[in-house]
């Protein structure tokens, strides 16, 4: 069931991926630009935006550092200035970092949420009433399957997607009947910089090409959520309808209680 309109002509479809450096977002860069869409790339690092940019054969390159306040909405403006409107934004910028209970760190902490969802938000607040102005667009914002229950580890990792996701359910119950459609993407591992200093056996672990492929496939059948791979995901989710007293037991012992 189509819960978006689908996108699938991709086409002269103008793109801004927040978070395109590396990962997931230079894989999506790349699976894009093949299917003939216009893209402006966003991230920290320049020199890495650019290097993407002419690998894709061009792309409007708008540095920025997602956590600093008004950075997202001074790159709308400057992408409103070159572009007139922009049809897809998809969040893809986070932080990870494996936490144990024991080792809570209060910076980690405001550093993961600020990334993860603050900024996130306040992202979708910068780009959309644009999008409501003009009756349609689409918001697209990379969650994770960690947000789906509590894990091993993933204190605040987890918390900043289970918070993202609720988000994304929220703005999808307001935005999608004035013509802006919302989805959320749950990833399972993915093979980047990021999940590389895991020091404990990660399931199921894909390619950022093969993450960026299911997400532009969800986008084309129109889903609310997608989540990958389904082989992880779908057990995720199955999991997290048990009792409490089913659910611990059985991670605790999947997972060694979050032990390597």
């Amino acid at each position: 069931m189509s819960l978006n309109p689908p996108i699938r002509d991709w086409h002269g479809q103008r793109v801004w991926l927040v978070g395109a450096s590396s990962g997931i977002g230079e894989a999506v860069a790349h699976a894009l630009s093949a299917r003939g869409a216009v893209l402006a790339l966003s991230g920290r690092r320049a020199a890495a935006l650019d290097a993407v940019a002419e690998a894709v054969g061009g792309a409007e390159v708008l540095p920025l550092d997602i956590s600093e306040a008004g950075a997202v909405d001074a790159a709308w403006a400057a992408l409103g200035e070159r572009w007139g409107a922009c049809d897809v934004v998809i969040f893809l910028a986070g932080a990870y970092r494996p936490t144990p209970a024991a080792e809570l760190d209060a910076k980690v902490i405001r550093d993961t949420v600020s990334v993860n969802l603050s900024a996130t938000m306040a992202g979708v607040a910068a780009v959309l009433p644009a999008m409501l102005a003009r009756g349609r667009g689409y918001v697209a914002m990379v969650s994770s399957v960690a947000g789906y229950s509590g894990l091993p580890r993933a204190c605040v990792y987890g918390a900043t997607k289970a918070g993202l996701t609720h988000f994304a359910e929220s703005l999808f119950l307001e935005l999608r009947p004035r013509g802006v459609g919302v989805h959320v993407i749950n990833p399972g591992f993915v093979d980047t910089r990021l999940t590389a200093g895991n020091d404990f056996t990660m399931p199921a672990l894909i390619t950022p090409a093969e993450a960026a492929e299911a997400l532009v496939d969800g986008l084309a059948r129109g889903e609310f959520e997608t989540h990958f791979p389904k082989r992880f995901s779908r057990v995720l989710k199955l999991l997290r309808l048990l009792p409490y007293g089913l659910y611990f037991p059985l991670v605790r012992r999947l997972t060694g209680g979050g032990r390597a």
